[in-house]
């Protein structure tokens, strides 16, 4: 019969090599972490509810941790100075509409949030926030 240390460190392993072959964004590795730390307080803590528990709750907090200091967002995409693009639909006060930006189809909503802007105009990209850019009417400018 199998030891619980060499459990531990077997699940560990696999966990390692799975996110070598499908990569999770270091889920699966932080899990195999977890199980191989696991395996060296199965030396000492006989219980396999208990090390399962163990097992657990170092998971969950190597992943917030890998997602919380690891992992940073992605930096917002500069755009040049004088990027413009056309208006495929209105964009009313405060809503978003459509605009056609080096050949594809993006949201848009408008940076003054008192104008209206019809559609086939051209519009200055002020910014970018995700995948909504924030326009301002080429008239206007």
């Amino acid at each position: 019969m199998l030891s619980p240390v060499l459990v531990w460190l077997i699940i560990g392993s696999i966990f390692c090599i799975m996110e070598l072959i499908f990569p999770t964004a270091f889920v699966e590795l932080m899990m195999g972490l977890s199980a191989i730390l696991v395996a060296g307080f199965a030396l000492f803590i006989p219980y396999d509810n208990v090390l399962i528990i163990l097992w657990m709750l170092f998971s969950v907090g190597l992943i917030f941790l890998t997602k919380k200091y690891v992992l940073t967002n992605k930096k917002e995409t500069l755009l040049l100075e004088e990027s413009e693009a056309i208006t495929i639909s209105s964009i009313e006060p405060g809503k978003i509409g459509q605009v056609m930006y080096e050949g594809s189809s993006w949201s848009a909503i408008c940076s003054d949030e008192s104008l209206e802007i019809p559609p086939e105009e051209a519009v200055y990209i002020v910014s970018r926030k995700g995948n909504i850019l924030s326009v301002l009417p080429k008239k206007f400018v």
